[in-house]
């Protein structure tokens, strides 16, 4: 008896030569629910982030009497004048100018500190180096000590000083000495090996070579120190009782206390304190994704 042959299905056929075809599909179509989970839990994150910006930009484009008429409905005759007219009203220049340079200088110097603490300690030159991350960690966690930075202050002749400010607020490393002790360990040994072959010193390597390497985590730890030396307002308050030496916040709480009542010159002022660090943050971004992935996957 003779057995005729039937031709199988294209798609058996398909699946047969290709069964690793058929295994993506099946796994795409297991992995779309989790997938569009997930981009609805990032819209809704992107909603909570961008909806009080977006506010505050449609508030501040609003006439005060736009505003009192209809506060949360979009703006039909957008006033860009109330920037300017609140960069000179609330004296932004001046106070903008401060903080350019705290921020600068005190970023800067923190951030050159947190890689002179975290290489010896990343690479064992200093003993118990589990310690000293421990305490790094644990500085994250300690209080603010007013009154003793205030009697410093003080004392050594910084109160009311920019040199003092600066010093202050270069000296709260934050997480700095962390994320640079964690990218270290994904930097090989043996380049350190290598440089000093060739000649170069501790010093030398560390200040030239090593920021070449780091690039991504140095810049993000001058951007996270940054942040908090531009917002900072408790310890201006304390060491700085001439308004000439104000950054950009005291400028922004006494414009407040002004024109209280002004709610669309004080969203304006609002977003020319922010503008700023917004900018900053858009053309660093790429360094911040770098230093975190650079250092939880090679770390």
């Amino acid at each position: 008896m003779t057995t005729v042959p039937v031709a199988a299905p294209a798609a058996l056929q398909a699946a047969v030569q290709h069964p690793e075809t058929e295994t993506a599909h099946v796994g795409d179509k297991r992995n779309r629910p989790l997938a569009v989970v997930s981009y609805l839990l990032m819209l809704i994150v992107v909603v909570i982030y961008a909806y009080p910006l977006l506010f505050l930009t449609n508030t501040s484009l609003k006439s005060n009497t736009e505003f009192l008429v209809n506060p949360t409905g979009l703006v039909q005759s957008p006033q860009f004048g109330n920037f300017g007219s609140a960069w000179q009203q609330g004296n932004f220049a001046a106070y903008v100018l401060n903080s350019v340079l705290y921020t600068l200088v005190a970023a800067g110097l923190g951030t050159v500190m947190s890689l002179m603490i975290g290489f010896p300690v990343a690479r064992g030159y200093v003993k118990h180096p589990k310690v000293w991350q421990g305490l790094f960690a644990a500085m994250l966690f300690l209080p603010n000590t007013l009154v003793t930075v205030f009697q410093l202050a003080l004392r050594l002749g910084l109160y009311d000083t920019a040199l003092g400010y600066i010093l202050i607020m270069a000296s709260g490393v934050g997480v700095g000495p962390l994320l640079v002790t964690g990218y270290l360990s994904s930097i090989p040994r043996e380049i350190d090996e290598a440089a000093a072959m060739d000649g170069a010193g501790y010093l030398r390597y560390m200040f030239t070579f090593l920021p070449r390497l780091m690039a991504p985590v140095l810049s993000t730890t001058f951007i996270l120190q940054a942040i908090g030396v531009w917002n900072d307002i408790i310890l201006a308050t304390i060491l700085f009782p001439d308004q000439t030496k104000w950054p950009v916040t005291l400028g922004l709480f006494a414009f407040k206390g002004t024109y209280t009542s002004q709610w669309s010159l004080l969203s304006a002022a609002t977003l020319i304190v922010a503008a700023p660090l917004l900018v900053a943050y858009l053309f660093l971004q790429r360094y911040l994704v770098a230093s975190v992935v650079g250092g939880a996957v090679k770390g």
